[in-house]
């Protein structure tokens, strides 16, 4: 285990080339489980000028956290950081983070009915509940 250091907040470069920061520094002692990187969309098409980093962690004692980073290159679009409790569930196959938790070894082929569900793979997250 290490010390790991993620950001919660926002960045956002404006026009005239002013930043406003509102970020702010969490530390925690924990293990980097899985990475998964998503390029965004512009138009319908994929650019390289947004995306977002997914990172899964395990803390000291045993809770499943992950950073999220909804980055831009825009100017006046924000760069965003947030970090949320996970379960395992969260990281299965019809979980909200589902690619991150293949990455990480939670996968597992999907079930028919989970395939057929028309909500499949939206579920909510459980900690938006």
């Amino acid at each position: 285990m290490e010390t790991i250091k993620v950001l919660l907040g926002s960045v956002t470069v404006g026009n005239a080339g002013l930043t406003q920061d509102t970020t702010r520094e969490v530390e925690f002692v924990g293990e980097l489980l899985a990475e998964n990187r998503q390029a965004g969309e512009h138009k319908g098409n994929i650019t390289d000028t947004r995306g977002t980093i997914e990172r899964l962690y395990r803390t000291e004692g045993g809770m499943l956290v992950v950073a999220v980073e909804h980055w831009s290159r825009w100017q006046g679009e924000p760069t965003e950081y947030d970090l949320h409790q996970v379960s395992e569930r969260d990281l299965g196959p019809s979980g909200w983070y589902w690619q991150l938790g293949a990455e990480a070894g939670y996968g597992r082929p999907l079930t028919l009915a989970e395939a057929l569900d028309p909500e499949q793979p939206t579920e909510p997250p459980s900690w938006a509940a």
